[in-house]
């Protein structure tokens, strides 16, 4: 890889800026993910020919999605336990009540952490920068040597380092670039702690409310009926859920998928199965040790 060509990936995908570089040095920089379509001509340069390879682009942040899987992960598990347990009393106002009351409060305790969680995120983005910009400014060995570490594990040659180093120690994006390729600390969306909140607290207050709704067609008294068909329903949820949560990762297509998608969802069914039990148990053991 020439430096050129280095110079114009860290363009690319850094915020190291272009006007560092000559008029010169711009028209050889190539483009990431175009080295194999390159073209030779006579006198030895090298162009970028075009690519027919579309680019993927990706619709749904990566971590709304995490947002949604911790929320909706939660929400399926604990206010399912919860009524499961509430139904060993038999009355299905109770039942109904206090899976309302926790599905409220939980959704709102878990959305309260994670804004509080991305606004602790934010925080430290903008702790770090600072230390960064100030470290950049009045410590310049320890500046090159965070540099020269970056590259290190490419097996660049030691001029080429060397010139990235200057170029980098000149541009006024270095905290920038240090930030992204030392610290792996990508700059926090303004608006990220309020979707964070959001996300989460919506994802568990739906998958809370998924075991609660066989109680809302059962009489009063047939809050255990009802945990039959609760029990069912959230089988399937879970299996569901736990299968797209695994196939979103691995992919949809294919057998070894597939089988893991299968791994996933029987595995969720097992957690869930587990906390219900453990809540059915503990009411019964709290009645028997009431009398």
């Amino acid at each position: 890889m020439s430096f050129s060509s280095v110079k114009a990936l860290l363009t690319q995908y850094s915020p190291v800026s272009e006007s560092s570089f000559s008029d010169a040095e711009k028209e050889a920089q190539i483009p990431l993910g175009q080295d194999k379509d390159l073209e030779l001509h006579s006198d030895g340069r090298s162009s970028a020919a075009p690519s027919s390879r579309p680019e993927k682009k990706s619709f749904v942040d990566a971590r709304v999605i995490s947002d949604a899987i911790i929320g909706l992960s939660d929400g399926m598990t604990v206010p399912f336990a919860l009524t499961a347990g509430l139904s060993t009393l038999e009355d299905t106002k109770v039942v109904v009540f206090g899976g309302m009351a926790e599905l409220i409060a939980g959704a709102i305790s878990m959305g309260l952490g994670g804004y509080l969680g991305a606004k602790s995120e934010e925080q430290s983005y903008r702790t770090t920068l600072k230390q960064t910009r100030e470290q950049t400014l009045t410590d310049f060995d320890a500046t090159t040597t965070i540099i020269s570490d970056i590259f290190a594990p490419y097996d660049l040659p030691a001029q080429t380092v060397s010139d990235l180093t200057k170029h980098l120690v000149d541009s006024p994006n270095l905290p920038e670039f240090l930030m992204n390729f030392h610290h792996t600390l990508p700059e926090p969306s303004g608006s990220r702690a309020v979707t964070c909140a959001l996300t989460i607290a919506l994802g568990y207050f739906i998958g809370g409310f998924v075991p609660l709704v066989p109680y809302f067609f059962v009489g009063p008294d047939d809050a255990f009926s009802a945990l039959k068909w609760s029990i069912a329903v959230m089988a399937v949820a879970l299996f569901v859920f736990g299968y797209g949560k695994t196939c979103f990762v691995t992919g949809w297509k294919g057998r070894e998928n597939v089988k893991g998608g299968v791994y996933g969802g029987v595995q969720m069914v097992i957690v869930g199965g587990v906390a219900a039990g453990a809540a059915m148990g503990l009411v019964k053991l709290f009645q028997v040790l009431a009398r």
